[in-house]
């Protein structure tokens, strides 16, 4: 039998006699080859099943390369040096690190102590340069890159999620490590081929925070299981700079209230009957269903005008101008909900805006102006949340959210290098008798100790 590697998939050919190529982890029958296939990411698992069955096969999958290097020695924090072994044990699974706690570090750790080819998958293209320069510190050879305009391949390379994508067909079996930092984005079907078309036996994710439910299990399937956790509140004070988070309970003006309750009426008259009926459906089937009527339309327009009440009331904009005020002398990240609040903030308040429309020159040009202090404040909705590096920073203020605890561990994170004596301060407005104060609850508790380090 030989098993070998087709555009991102692996195919057993040659059945033995009696032999059910079903029974193999992912392989199902290919009637237009007559012979089984299985996603790439089930190698390993197949190998193993083939040697547990004690049965002779002739491996062609994986190109056969001779080890990495130079590798200088990489010195780890004693929790990146656990984490390390916590991954080392099976060479798989999933590490879970808080935002500034050196995860591409203990990433580039486990390359060298591995010594095999390896591919790097990011989000973004800020990434991608973020991790050519760390990797550039601790290897001495040739680094590639698959993104930004690059397309160079090396026993060392770094892909960009939409480049690995597009070129995993033919990638998938010349390396014998896979690291994705920032998995979280995975789990839900988008790009997720990127990781089920690689055939590396040996896999390390990263994030700061985990996906959940069905996302969760189905990053667990491609990458493996969670070996070690830890969160900013078991590493703040030591290893990271310490901090307090301040919750400011505001209130809506009286005509404000009024519009929110009406407008939440309107909603709930709606929903609670879709849950009556589906008392499992998710909000994307309720979103589904309520789009087919008019007065289901009139349920989702009355939810956004709900949401767009509390992003930035008079309230927020008072208790905004006080403590940008009060900490005029600090480096002040402003975290808002959308693009239209951040330049509503950055007209009123005279500060740089940071989004998704300013090209990546005059970003850099702004957080190189907020590292030397010539600019000392920067508001943003989504860009600074992760796959940038942002310049040291004492005070977060989070005007607004969208994305519930992995943001708001994001968001945090941005504050907590570690400096001689810092102690960073992190500010939420949350409106009183609104949603919010349900979402804070839920942000806050993203917080605090994990309850299991190891697996």
């Amino acid at each position: 039998m030989r098993l070998y590697f087709d555009r991102g998939t692996i195919v057993l050919e040659g059945l033995a006699p009696g032999m059910d190529g079903d029974s193999l982890p992912g392989m199902l029958w290919d009637a237009r080859i007559a012979q089984p296939r299985a996603p790439a990411f089930r190698y390993r698992a197949i190998v193993g099943a083939l040697r547990r069955r004690g049965i002779i096969f002739i491996d062609e999958v994986r190109v056969s390369r001779p080890p990495t290097g130079p590798w200088n020695a990489i010195e780890l924090r004693p929790y990146q040096h656990a984490a390390l072994v916590a991954w080392g044990l099976e060479k798989l699974g999933l590490v879970i690190l808080p935002t500034g706690a050196g995860k591409t570090r203990v990433a580039c750790a486990a390359m060298a102590e591995s010594r095999a080819p390896s591919l790097c998958l990011v989000p973004t293209r800020a990434l991608l340069h973020q991790w050519r320069a760390e990797l550039g510190r601790h290897y001495g050879g040739p680094i590639g890159c698959l993104g930004d305009g690059e397309r160079r391949i090396e026993d060392i390379t770094i892909a960009t999620f939409e480049g690995a994508y597009r070129h995993m067909t033919h990638l998938g079996n010349r390396f014998g490590l896979l690291v994705v930092d920032e998995v979280h984005h995975f789990g839900a079907g988008m790009r997720d081929e990127a990781l089920e078309m690689c055939a590396a036996p040996r896999r390390l994710a990263l994030t700061a925070t985990a996906p959940s439910g069905d996302a969760l299990a189905h990053v667990i399937e491609m990458v493996g299981p969670v070996v070690w956790e830890l969160t900013i509140g078991d590493l703040a004070g030591r290893w990271i700079a310490d901090f307090d988070s301040i919750v400011l309970k505001l209130r809506l003006t009286h005509d404000e209230q009024r519009r929110y309750e009406l407008a939440v009426g309107v909603f709930r008259s709606v929903f609670d009957r879709f849950q009556a009926f589906s008392p499992t459906g998710q909000w994307s089937d309720f979103v589904a269903t309520a789009s087919r009527s008019s007065e289901g339309r009139a349920a989702l327009t009355a939810f956004r005008h709900s949401r767009h009440l509390t992003t930035y009331p008079e309230a927020k904009r008072a208790a905004l101008s006080a403590l940008l005020s009060q900490h005029r002398g600090s480096r002040i990240l402003v975290f808002t909900s959308d693009n239209e609040t951040a330049y509503a903030i950055a007209r009123q308040q005279l500060i740089m805006p940071m989004t998704c429309d300013i090209d990546r020159r005059e970003r850099e040009q702004a957080l190189a102006a907020f590292r030397t202090g010539e600019l000392r404040t920067l508001v943003s909705a989504q860009v600074l949340n992760e796959g940038v590096d942002v310049p040291d920073a004492d005070i977060a203020i989070v005007v607004g959210g969208v994305r519930g605890e992995r943001e708001h561990v994001q968001r945090v994170g941005r504050l907590l290098r570690p400096a001689p004596g810092k102690h960073a301060l992190v500010y939420e407005l949350v409106m009183m008798g609104t949603h919010e104060e349900r979402k804070s609850a839920k942000r806050r508790r993203a917080l605090t100790p994990a309850t299991h380090h190891g697996a």
